[in-house]
């Protein structure tokens, strides 16, 4: 069977050496500007929080959007009711580097790089692009990675979901400080998805979580406000919702209703 990920994340290696080759890291550093926690200090004062991605391309099923663009499914979001935007850098979803400073051009709400981070050095560049936060995958990540990479993530400002998919992930994220758990619905390696996967991981994670102030976020799978209230009411405290928004028919009714949903 095609292990999707593994494909994307061996590509990874190669483009993130060639960034290097291209923007040195001490560049970086001596350009950018510290973050103040943006992500952070808007989902920790909402009881439910919808973020949207503005994704324009699954490696699975190919274009989703052709009739927007990334600025203009941002503009959408900002106006219909999302708290937070995720925007790919990656090149399998379309993504750009150069589509982060945009996106914040466009919209005042905290912006999370989504991308395969694989070296603390795309950390460092999601904060000289303008992000606020970025993506963690415990999958891609050994224990200590993830606890280093989240330092170098708060010591820039910044916030980090972790993304698990089974046990194996949530131990490794429950052993770190992170704040924010997003548990993926999307099967890694086929990616389809389920929201079952969170429904199920659930419980496991009320098991065996010691720090009190973790916020659970459920991605990937989440057609319509029906899938967001059952995953409010088993204990999430949002949703990150891509494809759900960017194929329905009206996308500004469809973020609307997601949004109420979680209220």
């Amino acid at each position: 069977m095609r292990d999707i990920l593994a494909e994307i994340i061996e590509k990874k290696r190669a483009v993130v050496e060639e960034a290097k080759k291209n923007n040195s890291l001490d560049k970086i550093k001596a350009e950018l500007n510290q973050g103040t926690h943006r992500m952070r200090a808007v989902l920790e004062k909402a009881e439910f929080s919808l973020i949207a991605e503005c994704k324009l391309n699954s490696p699975a099923k190919g274009r989703l959007s052709t009739g927007y663009d990334v600025t203009q499914l941002a503009k959408i979001f900002s106006e219909t009711g999302a708290a937070m935007l995720s925007v790919h850098t990656d090149s399998h979803f379309l993504g750009r580097n150069e589509d982060i400073p945009a996106v914040k051009k466009v919209t005042g709400l905290p912006v999370m790089r989504k991308d395969f981070i694989i070296d603390e050095y795309q950390i460092y560049e999601a904060r000289w692009l303008g992000a606020d936060a970025v993506l963690l995958i415990a999958r891609i990540l050994t224990g200590k990675q993830l606890k280093d990479f989240l330092e170098v993530v708060h010591n820039l400002g910044m916030d980090a979901l972790i993304e698990v998919h089974d046990e194996a992930d949530v131990d490794k994220a429950l052993a770190s400080n992170g704040r924010f758990i997003g548990i993926n619905n999307r099967n890694l390696k086929t990616f389809a998805t389920s929201i079952e996967n969170t429904l199920e991981l659930l419980p496991y994670i009320e098991r065996n979580n010691t720090q009190a102030d973790r916020i659970l976020i459920s991605e990937s799978g989440i057609h319509d406000g029906s899938d967001t209230e059952k995953l409010r009411l088993a204990g999430c405290r949002g949703v990150l919702v891509g494809e759900g928004l960017v194929v329905a028919e009206d996308i500004g009714g469809m973020t609307k209703e997601i949004a109420a949903a979680g209220r």
